[in-house]
């Protein structure tokens, strides 16, 4: 039974109310790929009464179930509004897959801050409390892309009481209980995995660290950039639930305090939360409207894991799951699975057994435990660190035992896997099941870009290790007799990537003979360690100086290297490899990426009578050929 999104669907439950009103700027999805799902369906199971409203219009909408008990628990989405909203040239999207029948406009710019902000507006002595990515990213200082300019922390500009930052789940409830027995929002200061605000002068415990003001990083200065750059730095380091303090950030008379994060849920809640009564479907009001469109790539899937120590730099998952791996267990999974096969419409195809990333099942070395995951170290890059326990026995165990199961023909992993991590394993079991079993003629794999600079400011490891990959993954292939191909995502103008090493990636890409088609340009979404990179043009871990790529005809130009083969970019190129002293990539050569203007010198240089002597030579030779399969057919008859 879908949860109430209206007063009608309340009080045929016998409530005369809600204890809690969810708000969200997605359309209803009652599935464990949805935030607002998890978490309204974590309240019910601890007790409480919840209402969803759905992308309110106006302040009626905050009234449908009267005045909630306790709170509004508020929410953007399942992603960022903006870039729900916003192409990476800041263009409007023509479609908004997580609104009923895809349709745009249907959430403001910056939902969670217009909600909250309403909400206060129509009960201003309710307690109101924000959460999911959109607030996660956004609990401090931070660098706004659309608005080039850096921004007080989201609780000032929204005037909630309250953020939950990372997976919500324990905080939800351990606020909801304080509200329910009576604590007042302002007292709440004491739930792991929160931030709240206060006067300046307010008591804050003495271990809590704290980052530079907004004051001094909103200025546009080197001096502003760099207490910036230490200010995300600080963030970052602290983003660990063993070995994380808290931290504050003052803001001219108030000041921002976010408590140590919360613990990562372990096997045994995490199967509880992924087993709750979810309908699996958008709610049933939407079936007019053309349904919801995200629910398509996740309605056969399955999460098996949360978390991510691969913690490439342009991800948001390091700075709001975390980067502890967290999994759910083998039983849970199958019982999933299972429910999956007597869903309408299923064929027999599980579309994935993933997460953030497909093949970590476990914790990243034994170290992790007790000291809590290194601080400005990555676990695999630019180099597998010695510690790593690689093991993909527990998750090749699940997909053989899922792929055996009644009603399941085939089960595949569409989600990332890191290569750079399933390349280590000197078991390769897995890897010879993947290529086998689970991959649907596609494998999207994550590389990003070639050069070493580059590679380095993303925090992904060298590009021999795709390299490796790619051989034994074709090699593989062939030796079970399939057609199977290798996706990589490539990313133009990140942070690091000057013009010369869109041109080494250009070079790199016509050696592999790699055409892609899509290519996405360095998106700053806040939060980020590439973001800020992009903002002070400087590495917060080591202060050094990074070149970015801001103005649109560096952009533009990166782009186009990585699509080097269209026609349309021809031009570009030309003009782009002249500048960078590259002219030996300008010709007819293997090795070149376009071919000459044409009339140019080098164009003139191809004669006529010289093309036109192979021409003849070609005909003769497969005249001959011709003749002499006649004479053996001939032969043939007088036999």
């Amino acid at each position: 039974m879908f949860l109430p999104i209206s007063k009608e669907d309340m009080l045929s439950r016998g409530w005369d109310s809600v204890d809690i009103a969810l708000v969200t700027g997605d359309a209803y999805v009652d599935h464990p790929s949805f935030g607002t799902a998890i978490i309204s369906r974590v309240l019910e199971a601890a007790g409480y009464r919840v209402g969803i409203i759905s992308q309110p219009k106006g302040e009626e909408d905050y009234k449908i179930f009267g005045r909630p008990r306790l709170s509004f628990f508020i929410n953007g989405g399942n992603i960022d509004s903006m870039v729900a909203h916003y192409t990476v040239a800041k263009r409007r999207r023509t479609k908004d897959y997580y609104s009923p029948g895809g349709k745009m406009g249907l959430r403001p710019d910056r939902a969670c801050s217009v909600y909250s902000r309403t909400a206060k507006k129509v009960y201003p002595d309710l307690a109101v409390a924000i959460g999911g990515l959109e607030a996660s990213l956004r609990r401090f200082a931070h660098y706004d892309y659309w608005k080039d300019k850096v921004l007080p922390g989201i609780l000032v500009d929204s005037k909630a009481d309250l953020l939950m930052f990372g997976m919500g789940e324990k905080q939800c409830v351990q606020i909801a209980d304080c509200l329910r027995d009576g604590w007042k929002a302002e007292d709440i200061r004491h739930i792991d995995g929160t931030c709240y605000i206060c006067d300046k002068d307010e008591w804050h415990p003495e271990d809590y660290v704290v980052c530079p003001s907004f004051e001094e990083v909103c200025v546009d200065s080197d001096g502003g950039k760099r207490a910036y750059a230490l200010s995300c730095r600080i963030q970052q380091e602290e983003h660990d639930a063993v070995r994380g303090r808290g931290i504050v950030q003052y803001h001219g008379d108030k000041k921002i305090v976010q408590n140590p994060p919360m613990a990562p849920l372990n096997t045994e809640e995490l199967d509880k939360v992924f087993e709750l009564p979810y309908m699996r479907n958008y709610h049933p009001s939407y079936e007019a409207l053309g349904g919801v469109p995200a629910i398509e790539e996740v309605r056969f899937g399955i999460i098996h894991n949360r978390g991510c120590y691969g913690a490439c730099n342009f991800c948001s998952i390091e700075y709001h799951q975390g980067r502890a791996v967290t999994c759910r267990s083998k039983e849970s999974v199958l019982r999933e699975a299972e429910l999956i096969t007597k869903l309408d419409g299923f064929k027999g195809y599980i579309h994935d057994v993933g997460g953030p990333t497909a093949n970590f099942r476990g914790p990243s070395c034994a170290l992790q435990a007790e000291h809590g995951l290194c601080k400005n170290k990555k676990c695999l890059a630019p180099n597998p660190c010695k510690n790593l326990i690689v093991d993909h026995s527990e998750y090749l165990d699940i997909l053989r035992s899922m792929r055996s199961s009644e009603g399941v023909k085939k089960v595949f992993i569409r989600s990332g896997i890191r290569f750079d991590y399933l390349i280590c394993d000197k078991n390769e079991s897995f890897f010879k099941e993947l290529v086998k079993h689970h991959v649907s003629g596609q494998l999207k794999v994550a590389p990003e870009h070639c050069s070493a600079q580059v590679l380095s400011c993303m925090g992904k490891p060298k590009i021999e290790s795709y390299i490796r990959f790619k051989k034994r993954f074709y090699e593989l292939t062939e030796s079970v007799g399939k057609k199977q191909y290798l996706v990589p995502y490539l990313m133009s103008s990140h942070p690091g990537s000057d013009i010369n090493d869109a041109i080494e990636l250009s070079v790199f890409l016509k050696r592999e003979k790699l055409h892609p088609e899509q290519v996405q340009d360095f998106y700053p979404t806040p939060g980020t360690v590439s973001t800020c990179m992009f903002y002070t043009e400087l590495d917060p871990v080591s202060g050094r100086k990074v070149f970015v790529a801001k103005s649109r005809e560096d952009k533009q130009a990166q782009r186009a290297l990585l699509q080097y083969f269209r026609p349309e970019n021809a031009k570009l190129i030309r003009d782009v490899l002249k500048k960078a002293g590259r002219e030996d990539l300008i010709g007819f050569g293997a090795d070149c990426l376009v071919r000459p203007e044409s009339g140019s010198v080098e164009k003139r240089a191809v004669s006529r009578p010289a093309r036109a002597k192979e021409v003849p030579k070609k005909k003769n030779s497969l005249t001959k050929h011709k003749k002499q399969i006649k004479q053996q057919k001939n032969r043939s008859k007088v036999k």
